[in-house]
């Protein structure tokens, strides 16, 4: 949240001297992210076998990178996620991800979806794959936390 507090007060403050500073532009179109995955991506396979190096790298990763919508342990409720009034899955939950295949979990982080952006060349694939199988252990995390029916 500070970040936050610090970015827009520099943008406050520094903005209009920028913009004064450099000719005006024609606006550029950023591409959108895709709506759709392709058939052929969504029946990948995960190829990556995990390991505690690269589970502790995509946890590093995510932390970076993903958190900041998709909330540290996966509840949709990160910080910039609640100010834009998004909402996003808890990963937290089994069923959240039950319907999406690891296929189409690697196309989303590689090519982004909706307001989500892109990982794209700044990953590469063995990276995004262990970042896929970051995301699908939260559910087994909140599962093994549950108490079982009948247990005192």
């Amino acid at each position: 949240m500070r970040k936050h507090l610090i970015v827009l007060s520099a943008v406050v403050l520094f903005g209009p001297l920028a913009s004064a500073q450099q000719p005006e532009k024609p606006a550029e179109k950023t591409p959108a992210a895709k709506t759709s995955i392709p058939a052929e991506a969504a029946k990948l396979t995960n190829p990556v076998k995990a390991t505690a190096a690269s589970i502790a790298q995509a946890r590093k990763t995510y932390g970076y990178d993903c958190a900041m919508c998709h909330g540290s342990d996966g509840d949709g409720k990160g910080d910039l996620a609640v100010d834009m009034k998004s909402k996003l899955l808890d990963y937290r939950d089994a069923a959240a991800l039950k319907d999406k295949t690891d296929g189409e979990l690697f196309y989303i982080i590689k090519n982004g979806m909706g307001e989500m952006p892109s990982e794209g060349e700044r990953a590469k694939p063995d990276e995004i794959w262990n970042l896929v199988i970051y995301v699908r252990s939260f559910a087994k995390k909140e599962a093994a936390a549950k108490p079982k029916p009948g247990a005192p």
